[in-house]
């Protein structure tokens, strides 16, 4: 289940073939994130996506896996427990119909939302040609602050860590280089709510960016399916997800079973 906690959400990705250095350091760095109450996104691939959820796991905090498959489908197998787990301490999402099986196509959507749901992604651990670059770069595309985590220089598999570095991404040795980029997003938001909650009408939500107004203002109390708001919106099923995932995380949105979703007037 989403909660307003999971504003604070950080996404941690990273290779499948991890060393044990890669794997220990994307732990660490998860556990810190979990300790000070931020949600951990990551996809629960094999290597750093497991060791991302395992982290904040261990911190006694929440986390977010975002699957390639349905929801009735657990992959990699191994990662059984670990779903579990995740479930009763966050929780586990997926745009794909029960029984979707692992196809190579459904990870790039899946990347885009696990970047959508985070206010900054933390590569750890890339090659050269990993996927993990691009989910990075998905992350720039959203408006995403973007880290990377350096591995040791005499050591094949850092490649694509390395690069990000050189072409900007913020140098990660600890969860507080990451939270002094995020905080004050975070705190913007807080004030826009103070000020919506002490003198704004009911609705109005002047923190919501372009997308997000023609998606608020097209739902109400009549139930839209998610094809439905996507073809009003002209934008693909995997970015109305995104987009209709922030929301709900905002406490804007309400989703109801079948994929349809109402305007969320508590909020």
């Amino acid at each position: 289940t989403l909660s307003q906690e999971d504003e604070r959400a950080v996404a941690v990705v990273g290779s499948r073939q991890a060393s044990p250095y890669g794997l220990s350091a994307g732990k660490k760095l998860c556990r810190e994130l979990a300790w000070q109450g931020w949600t951990v996104v990551s996809g629960m691939a094999r290597g750093i996506d497991s060791a991302a959820h395992r982290g904040a796991l261990d911190g006694g905090g929440r986390t977010l896996a975002v699957w390639g498959t349905g929801l009735d489908v657990v992959y990699p197998r191994e990662n059984k427990q670990l779903s579990r787990q995740i479930a009763s301490s966050g929780g586990v999402i997926s745009e794909f119909p029960l029984g979707t099986p692992p196809e190579p196509g459904n990870f790039p959507v899946r990347n885009r939302l696990i970047s959508g749901l985070a206010l900054g992604v933390v590569v750890v651990e890339a090659t050269a040609k990993s996927g993990s670059l691009i989910t990075a770069r998905m992350a720039l595309e959203q408006g995403r602050q973007v880290f990377a985590v350096p591995g040791p220089i005499d050591r094949r598999g850092v490649e694509g860590t390395h690069r990000l570095i050189k072409e900007g991404a913020k140098l990660v040795e600890r969860a507080e280089d990451i939270i002094e980029e995020l905080l004050p997003m975070v705190d913007r938001r807080l004030h826009v709510d103070t000020v919506d909650l002490k003198g704004m009408p009911t609705g109005e939500h002047p923190e919501l960016n372009g997308e997000e107004r023609q998606l608020w203002d097209m739902l109400g109390m009549d139930p839209l399916h998610i094809d439905a708001v996507a073809r009003q919106l002209d934008i693909s099923i995997s970015q109305t997800a995104e987009l209709l995932l922030r929301l709900e995380i905002r406490g804007l949105v309400k989703q109801l079973p079948g994929t349809f979703f109402v305007r969320d007037f508590y909020s």
